[in-house]
């Protein structure tokens, strides 16, 4: 996991520093040395993820991407009759929703961003989403399933409001549903689903007798199994386990963190539960995850939202998924995940939105651009034009494409994450068929 990030953006204190450096040299030199012109004010982008933390591996990508976005913007942002630097205020959550919330309202009220980006599950979109949309600064939001996003800034769910200044682009539980059971197909089971949910942002979203998986895979003729809420970091699924095993389940989805899924499926195996198949969101979706169980990943199941294979391309440097994945390999040393290609599309988009903005530092001018954004980035066409959302949240929300995959153990205990199920976004190729778990 990375360690905390380091905040490398030129601040002005650090600017006016240099300016009168750069001063008292030239007063020793002719007296008719040319004056030193104050630099345009930063264009300041506030961008908050957690990089320490149970959830820092979807943070992992972020101190590249960051880089990356400053080569590409070195020369900074046209705007009106001056070209302005662009400076991005990194902060780390350290995968706390209060400390999401606080170090946002530090970047909006002390800072003074102009635009705010946020990503990784709803423990760090949500508090961001909701101090920005208090304090009334334009943002983009990404990286969480739309429901858990939307109805979680709800002050009353059953009466869903829009929002002003926040807008977000991932895709939602009907997605995740389809491509899970869309995979399920593929194999021969007794269509009966333990249910791993906890108690935060996504576990009860998913697990929502209305609106989650429950009533969706009753339509199917699935059988669920929910044993309740556990609380995240939980050492003990041995109350789960028994369940699953006294109702037979053969298969187990959930949205867990990964440490936590760590620690379930080695109790499962210990105690000799071991489904036809486990598809579960959040916890499997790193390299890294997997390969922590060793052999025993072997064929684990998960949404997948971004691959190399994915046919788009980055609006800011032209590189396609399977080069924006190589350059990050390259960079780090470190197996390409999900996540990256959703931290660079919120710089693309970010910047889009920037260019577009009639007058930068106005809130509702920047919330306008956002919502007449048509862009084609790195992980698919970004429009808020309502398409698959209901009329409530259009909006604010737009989706994404979403597949599924195995993950596939490959020779020296490295995994590989195979897209087995396409239906749900066929011009994203499949690459194998579901195999049960071994």
């Amino acid at each position: 996991m990375p360690g905390k990030l380091r905040h490398r953006a030129l601040t002005r204190r650090s600017f006016m520093k240099a300016s009168a450096a750069t001063g008292a040299a030239l007063a020793a030199g002719p007296v008719f040395a040319p004056a030193v012109h104050a630099q345009a004010r930063p264009i300041k982008i506030g961008y908050v993820s957690p990089a320490t933390g149970p959830l820092a591996p979807f943070a992992a990508a972020d101190e590249f991407m960051l880089r990356q976005f400053r080569e590409g913007t070195k020369g900074g942002l046209k705007a009106g009759n001056a070209t302005r630097p662009i400076e991005v205020l990194l902060r780390d959550s350290q995968s706390n929703p209060n400390r999401a919330a606080e170090v946002a309202k530090e970047l909006i009220v002390r800072d003074k961003i102009d635009l705010m980006l946020v990503g990784n599950t709803p423990e760090t979109t949500n508090p961001v989403c909701t101090q920005a949309e208090i304090e009334e600064v334009a943002t983009i939001s990404s990286l969480a399933p739309w429901q858990p996003w939307f109805f979680g800034q709800q002050g009353n769910p059953a009466q869903p409001k829009p929002f002003n200044y926040v807008y977000h682009y991932f895709w939602g539980l009907e997605d995740v549903i389809a491509v899970f059971t869309n995979m399920w197909s593929q194999l021969d089971t007794n269509k009966v689903v333990g249910a791993l949910f906890p108690n935060d942002g996504d576990g009860n979203a998913w697990g929502d007798k209305e609106l989650g998986f429950p009533p969706a895979l009753a339509k199917q003729g699935y059988k669920l199994h929910d044993p309740g809420r556990y609380q995240n970091l939980t050492d003990n699924f041995t109350a789960q386990i028994t369940a699953f095993k006294n109702a037979n389940a053969q298969i187990v989805t959930g949205v867990v963190l990964p440490p936590d899924f760590t620690t379930f499926w080695k109790q499962a195996l210990q105690q000799g539960f071991k489904p036809k198949a486990a598809s579960v969101g959040k916890a499997i979706l790193f390299p890294s995850s997997v390969e922590a169980l060793g052999k025993d990943g072997h064929n684990l199941s998960s949404e997948v939202w971004w691959t190399p294979s994915h046919p788009f391309k980055s609006s800011i440097n032209g590189m396609t998924a399977k080069q924006l994945a190589d350059a990050y390999e390259g960079a780090t040393k470190r197996q390409w995940s999900q996540p990256i290609g959703f931290a660079h599309s919120l710089y693309e988009v970010g910047l889009d939105v920037l260019k577009r903005t009639k007058e930068i530092g106005n809130a509702k001018a920047t919330a306008e651009a956002i919502r007449a954004t048509k862009l084609d980035t790195v992980v698919g066409h970004i429009e808020w034009n309502g398409n698959g959302v209901p009329p409530f949240a259009a909006r604010n929300v737009t989706k994404t494409a979403l597949v599924g995959g195995q993950w596939r153990l490959k020779d020296g205990g490295k995994y590989d994450i195979v897209i087995t199920d396409n239906r749900t976004a066929p011009s994203i190729p499949a690459g194998g068929k579901m195999e049960a778990i071994g």
